[in-house]
């Protein structure tokens, strides 16, 4: 076990020999990466600005992880980010931009960490700390050791509180033997606990033992802290503090990064919806073009035999029964009007009205998006 005072939370498999393992740096994909994000930043450096138009959505995800590989990687000029900002509908542009970002103000904590001052008393305490002191449902150690778990948690959030943030009670069920509060960095709400490490040992020394644990959820980022030789829990703080920060400050980055995509996807919905209403518009009209080339080629065969009718008639002039021609023209004059009444050329036409697409008209031409919204169809 190593002496290290922080550990990563969870159980993990024995690490592989480092000489089985390709370095993520020099595998292809890692290098293809690089390669583009250097070539990015000598892009833009000699040209201010780079745009890409009409990504599909591969492709922008693509530059995305292009961009965030540079910003990990300290390939930024100083003084500059790279910054994506939509560019004529579905595009991108990335230009740099001065300064850090405005939410980097908190990302990385120091090493060491500031000095945090734990109480010596359990005297004026934060109204989470009190409530937790008074509930012997929690923390079920000595009391002693109680006794050092609150200020330690006091400790703590005192000096959460002096930095600017917010000190809540833990949404997170407890076991009896452990107590806790949530601190709140800019939104963000991180569990912190403490407990007893060796509540069963026989051992003095072990069972006189805490662990201050920093809920890990899917990170591999530090979540536990023990005494050391080198460093007691209570030297420990600003270290668990500042993990808390850049946690927040990491987090932050990833909804920056998930608005700005968001963001872009509703940019490329929205381009993608006014094409699809064009079409579907242009369906529409297609639609009645189609109705009135029916019935003009229709019109064309009517009229076709009225002219032949028209000629039969003329034939038999003389040669029929004067009511059947009667009849015969009674029946050509009748069928010359409905012609010229059915003809869609008898008179100008008129650009035809449109009506606004419906959902239904308008979702064959989203090429898979989901016209409900900024979504991709299954």
């Amino acid at each position: 076990m190593s002496d290290d005072d922080s550990e990563v939370s969870g159980d993990s498999e024995p690490a592989a020999p480092a000489s089985s393992r390709t370095p993520y740096s020099e595998r292809p994909v890692a290098r293809a990466r690089r390669a583009k994000a250097q070539e990015l930043i000598e892009r833009l450096v000699a040209e201010g600005r780079f745009r890409i138009t009409d990504p599909d959505d591969d492709e922008v995800a693509e530059w995305r992880r292009v961009v965030n590989y540079a910003k990990r990687h300290g390939l930024e000029p100083a003084g500059k980010r790279i910054e994506k900002v939509p560019y004529s509908g579905p595009g991108l542009e990335l230009f740099l931009a001065d300064g850090p970002h405005p939410n980097a103000r908190s990302q990385r904590a120091k090493a060491g960490g500031d000095p945090v001052p734990v109480p010596s008393r359990l005297g004026n305490l934060h109204p989470i700390v009190t409530a937790l002191k008074d509930d012997e449902s929690r923390l079920v150690m000595p009391s002693a050791l109680r006794r050092r778990a609150l200020l330690l948690l006091q400790g703590l959030a005192a000096e959460a509180v002096r930095r600017g943030h917010e000190v809540r009670k833990s949404r997170s069920s407890f076991y009896p033997r452990e107590g806790g509060v949530d601190v709140a960095v800019d939104g963000f709400a991180y569990t912190v606990t403490v407990r007893q490490e060796f509540p069963e040992s026989t051992d003095a020394e072990r069972s006189a033992r805490l662990v201050v644990e920093l809920a890990h959820g899917l990170t591999d980022r530090p979540g536990r802290w023990r005494d050391r030789k080198t460093r007691t829990l209570e030297e420990a703080l600003g270290v668990i503090l500042g993990e808390i920060e850049a946690r927040a400050a990491e987090d932050a980055r990833h909804r920056q990064d998930e608005e700005q995509a968001r963001a872009e996807r509703e940019v490329r919905w929205q381009a993608a919806m006014d094409v699809a209403k064009e079409q579907a518009v242009r369906e529409q009209l297609a639609q009645v073009l189609r109705e009135q080339a029916g019935c003009w080629q229709e019109a064309a065969v009517l009229s076709a035999y009225c002219t032949a009718l028209e000629r039969r008639i003329g034939e038999s002039d003389g040669a029929a029964d004067e009511q059947a021609l009667d009849s015969a023209r009674r029946w050509l004059q009748w069928a010359r009007g409905y012609v010229r009444s059915t003809d869609p050329l008898s008179r100008l036409p008129e650009m035809p009205q449109t009506s606004e697409p419906t959902l239904e008209e308008i979702e064959p031409y989203l090429r898979g998006w989901s016209p409900h919204g900024p979504e991709r169809q299954g």
